[in-house]
């Protein structure tokens, strides 16, 4: 059980030694702070905001026990919203275009590189711990009694099918320039989405783009990820 915790510890101190270098840059090299990689971080840990509080609404609905409707409805919510706030989390390794930073910056080089390495890497590592999560919740509800669900390939379809979104996520909010909530206005995304895939050059750019990263994350999955899977089903058989 040890090693199972020690994944989600190591993001979560990640994540906290990247905001310390961050809001740190500003008074150690007089700096302005760079507020917009504050907020990428806040976007970047949104996800798993919505998703803690989406299970624990779940199981007090399901302890009530609510109407089965109203269980589906909540969890259809749940799963919207936090598939359009995930590829906020996965933005941050566009940090590594080092875009805040000036010819003439007096902060030294070897300082942002780190500060960028470790923003873009707790953006990963925040993906992959949502998407294990989910994937965690689904092997629990649909194989609750199979002994050994993580060779079934529904899960890692599921996986599969969440890195894909990610990667088209990332590439709408970097190329197109769009937030998770321009979807409240439809007619507007709808139009600059038609506009910008007219162009030939870009529907390549995209394949490109969702290939490579979707492959990206995907291999970090399967060397970060399936240990920490392999654990889990080892705690669950030893349960049984």
């Amino acid at each position: 059980m040890t090693a199972i915790l020690l994944l989600p510890l190591g993001i979560v101190l990640l994540n906290v030694y990247a905001l310390a270098l961050v809001l740190l840059r500003a008074p150690m090299f007089r700096l302005p702070v760079y507020w917009p990689m504050v907020l990428n971080m806040g976007l970047s840990v949104a996800p798993a905001v919505v998703l803690a509080i989406g299970l624990a609404l779940l199981t007090a609905l399901v302890t009530v026990p609510a109407p089965r409707f109203a269980v589906l409805g909540v969890a259809a919510l749940v799963a919207l919203v936090w598939v359009l706030l995930l590829p906020n989390a996965a933005y941050l390794v566009t940090e590594l275009n080092f875009s805040h930073r000036r010819r003439d910056d007096p902060a030294p080089l070897w300082y942002d590189i780190v500060m960028v390495l470790a923003l873009a890497l707790s953006g990963v590592l925040n993906t992959l711990l949502n998407v294990l999560l989910v994937q965690l919740v689904y092997v629990l509800v649909a194989r609750p009694n199979a002994d050994d669900p993580y060779r079934q390939p529904d899960s890692w379809l599921l996986v599969a099918v969440t890195l894909v979104l990610v990667a088209v996520g990332i590439y709408l909010g970097r190329y197109v320039r769009f937030n998770s909530w321009d979807l409240l206005h439809p007619g507007s995304f709808v139009r600059k989405l038609v506009e910008h895939f007219r162009v030939a050059a870009h529907r390549r750019t995209l394949a490109g783009f969702v290939v490579v990263h979707t492959m990206f994350f995907g291999l970090l999955y399967l060397v970060l990820v399936a240990p920490v899977l392999v654990a889990v089903a080892a705690a669950a058989a030893v349960s049984r």
